[in-house]
């Protein structure tokens, strides 16, 4: 096998991606678009998207490093209108779109427009994430949207097994469509919640880091695997899973968080990159089985169901936000009135993703009475668009809008407010202990090591103090900033003085990396970048 176009695809897609931070074009847009076009140069491979691959080996580690950072207790806050997103809205787009686009779309029966519905239902998990992180939004819709796009993979994908069952001629009944997705619901969260402890038990017990990481990056796998075993949902485990120990991470030791955020934002890089990538690089694949249909003929139609999709959020999404608070006085009290502009952009930020076609290509060609799937060319044709006109239209937009309605972002003076005063419990907490410990004798220190010890703290106690000072009026930095930047300087210095004594032959290899080490970690304490850096 050749392993060139896989590696050809990591390296440009990460390329591209790394491109775009530097641009105002959101990621996902650039590296569709990126697709798109190199999707018709010569010498590009037909990469084809495989279901088989894709939903046990992508989605998996995209869905867990998305549930790992959301906050549990805010999404338990916010459960009500993430389960109306997640598990409503997919079900009610389903059935909505399908039949619109089974009156729309001349000669496509109603059971395949039911399996369209169901693949282009549930909003992409990794979009959702990328473009709540580039554009701003204000933490309860960013909460509800990621909320939301972890979990509605699940619904779609057993409404999409009921539909194909249904299209194929299996002749699953209502009742047992309703049961399947009982038991894949239930059954992934009773996976992951049987799963959760256990595996958050060997990581505490193992005691080395680099073994720590390697269970990390098999865990998203292995609740996926298990749930779909016994034929529940892969997703609802890994995400039950996820959002526990997400929650428990303090209770991991700091080389294993250093090691594994390192870790987890490299795999996500990686993976997001490939995925859109692969999105776009799928237009010739698609055009290439349309076969009957003309493409000016399927273009009119994938603009209907584009029109149909985009319609039919808002159709759900304004009356489940504004009736229960108008029909619940306890939600009225708890949750207050949303604000016209949030619910707007939680009607506008749909993008579809990598989800949606996956599913798509797993339709198969036949039924199981040996016809041909009726019209599964078109369905694939109208999946890849919606895809892409979402991603376009409402990706390029979103930003705007959110500008143009002037949400109220995050108050960073607020949130450092908080940090400081946090800090400062903390740190009074930690005086206390220090001089308890100091007490015993067993614990005597020369005064210069004890002093240090207060020194640290100090500096933890005012670094986040610092940061809500007046700035530097020549360099615009806080003092905080000054500090870091001069740290770093220093340190930097060090670090060259010992290559040189290594260059020299003072030292050797080994002994310049043990000291390289010390100064990095040193540096980590003394300059944390931002998430975005």
């Amino acid at each position: 096998m050749d392993a060139l176009p896989l590696v050809a695809l990591v390296a440009v897609s990460a390329a591209v991606a790394g491109v775009a931070r530097r641009t105002p074009v959101p990621a996902p847009l650039l590296l569709v678009a990126a697709g798109l076009l190199a999707s018709y140069l010569p010498g590009v491979p037909a990469y084809t998207l495989d279901a088989h691959i894709v939903l046990p080996l992508l989605l998996p580690p995209l869905l867990y490093t998305a549930a790992v950072d959301s906050s549990y207790l805010d999404l338990r806050a916010n459960l009500r209108p993430v389960a109306l997103l997640s598990v409503g809205y997919v079900l009610f787009a389903t059935v909505a779109v399908g039949w619109l686009a089974y009156r729309l779309v001349p000669d496509l029966p109603l059971t395949a427009a039911l399996v369209l519905g169901a693949v282009v239902a549930p909003p992409d998990a990794v979009t959702a994430a990328a473009i709540a992180r580039r554009v701003g939004l204000p933490a309860r819709v960013t909460t509800i949207l990621q909320g939301e796009s972890l979990v509605n993979d699940a619904t779609a994908i057993t409404a999409f097994r009921v539909a194909l069952a249904a299209a194929v001629g299996e002749g699953m009944s209502w009742g047992a469509g309703i049961g399947e997705f009982l038991l894949a619901s239930f059954g992934g969260i009773a996976v992951g919640l049987l799963l959760m402890v256990p595996l958050h038990w060997l990581r505490t017990h193992l005691k080395e880091a680099l073994l720590q990481n390697t269970l990390s990056l098999l865990i998203p796998f292995v609740a996926y695997a298990a749930a779909e075993r016994v034929h529940a949902s892969g997703v609802l485990a890994v995400v039950v899973v996820a959002l526990y120990l997400g929650h428990r991470s303090w209770q991991v030791d700091f080389a294993t968080r250093l090691q594994e955020a390192a870790v987890w934002k490299m795999v996500a890089f990686v993976l997001e990159s490939a995925v859109f990538a692969l999105i776009g690089l799928q237009l010739p694949l698609v055009l290439r089985g349309l076969g009957s249909y003309g493409v000016a003929e399927a273009l009119g139609y994938a603009v209907l169901v584009f029109l149909a999709v985009v319609v039919v959020r808002f159709v759900w999404v304004y009356p489940a936000t504004y009736l229960p608070p108008r029909l619940s006085r306890r939600i009225r009290e708890r949750e207050g009135t949303p604000s016209a502009a949030s619910t707007l952009i939680v009607a506008w930020a749909g993008m579809r993703g990598v989800v949606s076609l996956a599913i798509a290509f797993s339709i198969p060609l036949v039924t199981h009475d040996g016809e041909e799937f009726p019209a599964r060319n078109l369905v694939l044709f109208l999946t890849f668009t919606t895809v892409i006109g979402t991603l376009v239209v409402q990706g390029l937009s979103l930003p705007l809008l959110v500008r143009v309605l002037k949400l109220p972002g995050r108050n960073a003076r607020t949130e450092t407010l908080a940090e400081a005063q946090a800090q400062s419990e903390a740190s009074a907490a930690a005086d206390a202990r220090l001089e308890e410990l100091l007490a015993d004798p067993r614990n005597a220190l020369p005064d210069p090591l004890t002093e240090r010890l207060r020194a640290v703290m100090e500096r933890r106690r005012n670094a986040v103090w610092e940061r809500l000072g007046s700035p530097n009026p020549l360099t615009g930095e806080s003092a905080d900033d000054t500090y870091r930047r001069l740290a770093r300087n220093v340190i930097a210095t060090e670090r060259d003085v010992f290559v040189k004594l290594r260059d020299e032959r003072r030292i050797d290899d080994e002994m310049l990396r043990a000291l390289l080490r010390r100064l990095d970690l040193e540096e980590a304490a003394a300059y944390r970048e931002s998430d975005g850096d």
